[in-house]
């Protein structure tokens, strides 16, 4: 029997068990969050870099990583022994997306509204009253990123917060440090974080990167959090870090007897339901419609920006009553996507965000239970980060992506890559032939009502083609293999578009409706008005081209026939230009002679030409008076004798 007096062992990952350990008021601020222990990442992380470790953190997706490295960072501040000078900057992260960036800095203020002093500096954030200065330790945090907000008005606000602690996207932090306002001295500036490294290099940041590096002092901590640490973050590694520690978390999984690595959360089922293009939105229909309980936020990834703004029009005509939809994308305005991103996050009935990969990766949207991949991702990289937004800090998720019936290789391709997905058994989903046409009879009447839906469908289904010839994994998904009847059926589309994928197939366009889409009107009156006077202008200029094309065209045809009756060697040409060449020597030639003649040679030579050309002149005239005369037959008459 144990001793009264025993200790009890403490769990490996609790709070109170880290060394050093954290303040009260982060212990609170954790627990309030959610965190009874901390994560793996987050327990594998505080060992090396709350001390003086730089980190190279790769872990799977919704595993904590924003709290892994914002505590060491504003515990690291808040070990100063005076407060930080005006316009000082001492830590920075660095975020791919400006929706990322918004969701780090809300992070780092819920963290420091549990600290009194710094909580007390927080409202000046939002207002336009100078931050007082203050004798405490604080940390005053800023949020820089592009879109509604112009590089001046951050300078402002930098200047009025003297923030210690920014957080931002690469364009916009470059700009920011490039002022001379803007201080990051060697025994000031303390750390860096690079969140989604690999993205950030992916989007094409290097030369925005590289910029902030050079502002910044190289005896500092640095951190990599990412997903996946690609070659290029290596590059990075080797020119920004001393001596970096990497830290890799993996979940593992027991299949057919072997332990196996995964890249997404335990708590994340992830499945695949195979079925022909134009039953792809009627299953989705159907899971919706089935899952119990019903999903409170779901979020649905397509390939391009203009299937996105399609769907969004067309699908609440085939899904189930009582679901809202969000579109968000890379070709909307930041306001709107910054005000649809705020919709779903605070919506409190079923919604469903339609997105492309813009929210693939680092967003961290709670409470996510449903993911549906309506065709994969281009880059095989993409697939894990979007599963990812279901099944996050141990909440159970869905992710179901739908496969073609040639496309069954893909299953095999993520197996290798160790994310392995399995069959969609609960809920089944059959989609009979009668049930898929009655659905996209439906999207086909609303484009029919509308030339707008119309040709966003076209425009949606071209988008679409050009990112299926563009997937990295070209022998799964190939053009050749696509029924196209079938597709056009699927989007909805009241005929095939013209596109060089399809010269040369026997393929009726219309695909059997034999809709004239020409005489589709606009639902918007003043488009259609304009519409149909671009038309009757259109028609009255060919007219005019046909009435005034005759002579061109008997033109056009006599040249033409110029032409085929020419040589096939083009030697009348190749003569042509043979004697321009002997004239253009010659004339060189003449000149040469004549530039090296005295002046005296200069002036008997133009004697002798004012004298040949008087000849020249009296011939012309006397074989004009025969030529009057009826003399002028030029006939050979023979040899005097």
């Amino acid at each position: 029997m144990a001793p009264e007096n025993a200790v009890a062992k403490k769990a490996p990952r609790a709070w109170d068990a880290l060394t050093p350990p954290l303040a009260e008021w982060i212990l609170d601020a954790v627990n309030s969050m959610g965190y009874p222990q901390a994560t793996p990442v987050q327990k594998a992380t505080f060992d090396f870099f709350r001390g003086n470790k730089d980190v190279v953190v790769e872990a799977v997706t919704g595993s904590g990583k924003t709290l892994a490295y914002l505590i060491p960072i504003v515990e690291r501040l808040l070990r100063a022994d005076e407060p930080t000078k005006r316009n000082h900057v001492r830590a920075i992260v660095i975020s791919p997306t400006r929706e990322l960036a918004t969701q780090i800095h809300k992070v780092l203020v819920e963290l420091l509204a549990f600290h009194p002093e710094s909580a007390e500096l927080l409202p000046y954030a939002k207002g336009d009253d100078k931050r007082p200065d203050t004798t405490d330790i604080v940390v005053v945090p800023q949020l820089c990123v592009g879109g509604t907000v112009k590089a001046a008005d951050d300078l402002r606000s930098f200047l009025r917060l003297s923030p210690n602690l920014i957080v931002g996207t690469p364009g916009r932090l470059s700009e920011l440090l490039s002022s001379p306002h803007v201080k990051t001295p060697t025994g000031s500036f303390e750390c860096l974080v690079l969140d989604e490294a690999d993205r950030l290099l992916d989007m094409g940041f290097k030369e925005s990167l590289t910029r902030i590096l050079g502002f910044l002092p190289k005896t500092r901590r640095t951190g990599l959090f990412s997903a996946s640490v690609s070659d290029a973050v290596q590059e990075i590694i080797r020119v920004g870090m001393l001596y970096p520690h990497k830290i890799t978390v993996r979940v593992k999984s027991l299949k057919g007897g072997e332990v196996i690595d995964k890249k997404t959360p335990a708590s994340l089922q992830m499945t695949y339901h195979i079925c022909p293009a134009s039953q792809k939105l009627p299953a989705l229909g159907q899971l919706l419609e089935k899952l119990n309980p019903r999903p409170q936020r779901t979020i649905i990834f397509f390939s391009t920006c203009f299937a996105v703004k399609y769907f969004s029009r067309v699908l609440p005509a085939i899904l189930p009553e009582g679901f809202s939809l969000i579109p968000l994308h890379g070709k909307l305005e930041p306001q709107v996507r910054e005000r649809n991103f705020a919709r779903f996050l605070s919506a409190t009935s079923p919604t469903i965000l339609l997105t492309t990969d813009v929210a693939a990766r680092g967003l961290d949207i709670p409470q996510v239970d449903l993911v549906v991949q309506v065709d994969p991702p281009s880059d095989a990289k993409n697939f894990i980060h979007r599963c990812g937004r279901a099944g996050r800090a141990g909440r159970r998720g869905l992710s179901v992506v739908f496969l073609q019936p040639k496309e069954e290789g893909y299953i095999s391709f993520l197996e290798v890559r160790k994310t392995p997905i399995v069959p969609l058994l609960e809920p089944s989903l059959a989609v009979t032939d009668e049930e898929a046409s009655k659905a996209m009879e439906k999207v086909r009447s609303l484009a029919k009502a509308d030339r707008e839906i119309f040709l966003n469908g076209t425009r949606a289904f071209v988008s679409w083609v050009r990112s299926y010839i563009e997937h990295r994994a070209t022998s799964i998904f190939r053009v050749q293999d696509l029924d196209w009847v079938d597709l056009a059926h699927g989007w909805g589309l009241l005929e095939l578009p013209k596109m060089p994928e399809l010269k040369g197939l026997d393929i009726d366009r219309s695909i059997g409706l034999g809709i004239k889409t020409e005489e589709i009107a606009f639902k918007d009156k003043v488009r259609e008005k304009k519409r149909l006077a671009e038309l009757e202008a259109w028609k009255a200029q060919k007219a005019a081209e046909r009435a005034a094309g005759t002579d061109a065209e008997k033109a056009k045809q006599e040249e033409m026939k110029r032409k085929r009756n020419e040589a096939w060697s083009g030697k009348a040409e190749q003569e042509e230009t043979k004697v321009a060449r002997r004239e253009k020597k010659r004339r060189r030639k003449e000149a040469e002679r004549i530039g090296q003649m005295s002046e005296l040679e200069k002036a008997e030579q133009k004697k002798l030409e004012a004298m040949i050309e008087e000849i020249r002149k009296k011939n012309a005239a006397s074989a004009a008076a025969a030529a009057a005369e009826g003399g002028g037959d030029d006939e050979f008459g023979g040899f005097d004798d």
